[in-house]
């Protein structure tokens, strides 16, 4: 019953990735002939590349804004849409809707509305401002895409901290209150432990998409400006499919996998610490 789960898992799954592993220790250009063996040659080079360092830093900077952006606009509105209030619907479906858009489609509209003279500016100018280039500046660029990925994705994650928090006991919320207890204080001792298996569930999704993310860069900014956010998915396509070096790129591609992997072991062993009943 599960072997088609498990042939799966081992095309698309195990196989890649044993011949990602493979393929980085080749020295190859398709342009030029078939794969020969390099051994750890390429992994040297990994040490003296800059634009590596440089998409490491853009990884990080994008994922920690990503994450931080995503995961307090989602608690935020998750908590205002529990409320019993008229129209919190409506507004539950307004919030998730980007969720649903094809990825390509929404970013190409953000794309025209954060060109200099696009429709984001053509706001400012009403009132008298003068925006940036967005896409442009080495300042405003990494922001923008963060911002613009947040909007993306974050009706996901609210839905997912909705239903947490509709899960928590309210007689145990009226029992506190009768005690005295703020509502600061109820949502610190109480909701947000009880929500913290759900909270663990999204910051570790949220923290491989952002690593992982390439669509939004390619079509937005393409990297630059000056490499300001040109992440490791992009680069590694950038060396794999443009520059034609499928050893090296795979090599990348094993960079990529060690920095997702690394995350994601440290959130799980750190669910013991603030994760409710990982003790």
């Amino acid at each position: 019953m599960i072997a088609p789960s498990i042939l799966g898992a081992a095309v698309f799954v195990v196989y890649p990735l044993v011949a990602l592993f493979w393929y980085s220790v080749q020295d190859w250009r398709p342009l030029a002939g078939g794969p020969e063996f390099s051994g750890l040659d390429n992994y040297i080079r990994l040490l003296s590349d800059t634009t590596l360092r440089d998409s490491l830093i853009a990884s990080g900077i994008f994922s920690v804004g990503l994450v931080a952006l995503n995961m307090s606009i989602a608690l935020v509105l998750a908590v205002l849409l529990n409320q019993k209030l008229a129209g919190t619907t409506v507004f539950r479906t307004i919030f998730f809707s980007p969720v649903v858009v094809s990825l390509v489609a929404w970013t190409l509209v953000w794309t025209f509305l954060l060109q200099n003279n696009g429709g984001i500016n053509a706001l400012f100018s009403l009132v008298g401002l003068e925006g940036p280039n967005w896409l442009k500046d080495t300042g405003w660029a990494m922001l923008s895409v963060i911002v613009v990925q947040v909007f993306k994705g974050v009706g996901l994650n609210m839905i997912l901290l909705l239903a947490a928090l509709q899960d928590v006991p309210e007689e145990l919320v009226e029992a506190s209150r009768i005690d005295g207890a703020s509502r600061f204080r109820v949502f610190r001792s109480i909701t947000m432990p009880l929500i913290s298996p759900t909270l663990l569930l999204v910051s570790i999704v949220t923290v491989i998409g952002s690593l992982q993310v390439f669509a939004q860069i390619r079509i937005m900014t393409g990297g630059g400006p000056s490499n300001s956010t040109n992440v490791l998915a992009n680069y590694l396509y950038q060396v794999a499919f443009e520059v034609k070096e499928f050893g090296y790129g795979s090599t990348v591609g094993v960079v990529m996998f060690v920095v997702v992997l690394g995350l994601t072991l440290v959130q799980w062993l750190a669910r013991t610490k603030w994760v409710h009943n990982e003790n």
